[in-house]
């Protein structure tokens, strides 16, 4: 079965609630596939995609109206991922399930989908609405990529290492906001990419550490480990090629929300649990 855990509650009461149905909704697909008796689970199986679309779609409504309440920098790329989703489930919907070995791939695919898909957009895009404090509160700053003493965990590998994630972030922010339309797309490109390797070894060191203390909320980490790579290894070029500068600019302003976002409300719990 697939936990509603501590990790994924975005503290919007509406919205986490409507999260935990989803949830729901995977593990009634889950008992289907993983059940030692199997019989034709057609009816179902179009019930359960039935109502995942009419379900997501409330959801989502519901989602979008509370961020364009709040002005929240990240509506756009949340509708972009919404309607994914939705495309996704229709894609479902449309494949022929009368023989039951197709339902059983169907169920199985639909799952491995749910689950990922879930965890994904919770950890990496929800925890976000209503945490990043406003953009013109710290991109204002004389250096909003600052490592400062409040971000400090407590763990000399882990604070060393988010200093080199903040001072690479920095390095790609300064070219952005003096952008050379001749050779900064080409620099900034290479920061990127030597920030994705960057993150990724430090990811592996802050799991290593944390399976070395048997710290119980590794699994929480991980989760929002894979779903931060996940936005690293899937950046938009394209849209970055037609409009560089505006576009590399919300990009930081995401990565680095985000990674001032976990360090405060995750990495900081690590030393405590030692």
């Amino acid at each position: 079965m697939f936990e509603f855990t501590e990790d994924c509650i975005i503290g919007i009461e509406t919205v986490d609630e409507e999260h935990r149905h989803l949830f729901e909704i995977l593990n009634r697909a889950y008992l289907l596939v993983t059940t030692d008796y199997h019989s034709d689970y057609y009816q179902q199986l179009k019930e359960i995609i039935s109502e995942l679309d009419r379900y997501a779609e409330e959801h989502f409504a519901h989602e979008e109206e509370y961020m364009a309440k709040i002005c929240d920098p990240e509506l756009i790329l949340q509708r972009t991922q919404h309607a994914f989703f939705r495309e996704k489930i229709l894609e479902f919907d449309l494949i022929n399930i009368d023989a039951m070995e197709e339902q059983q791939k169907v169920l199985s695919d639909l799952v491995s989908f749910l689950a990922r898909w879930l965890y994904s957009h919770i950890l990496s895009s929800d925890i976000m609405i209503g945490k990043l404090p406003p953009l013109e509160e710290w991109m204002i700053k004389e250096n909003p990529c600052e490592f400062t003493d409040e971000y400090l965990v407590g763990v000399d590998l882990i604070d060393g290492e988010h200093k080199e994630l903040f001072r690479i972030v920095d390095r790609a922010n300064r070219l952005v906001k003096n952008y050379d339309s001749l050779s900064g797309y080409d620099r900034i490109m290479e920061i990127l990419n030597e920030l994705k390797e960057y993150t990724k070894e430090h990811f592996r060191d802050e799991e290593e550490y944390m399976e070395s203390i048997h710290y119980e909320g590794i699994d929480a980490q991980k989760r929002a480990h894979e779903a931060f790579i996940d936005k690293l290894e899937n950046i938009d070029y394209n849209q970055i090629e037609d409009n560089p500068q505006e576009s590399l600019q919300k990009l930081l302003e995401f990565l680095l929300g985000w990674l001032i976002n976990h360090i405060m409300y995750a990495d900081k719990k690590i030393s405590a649990g030692r």
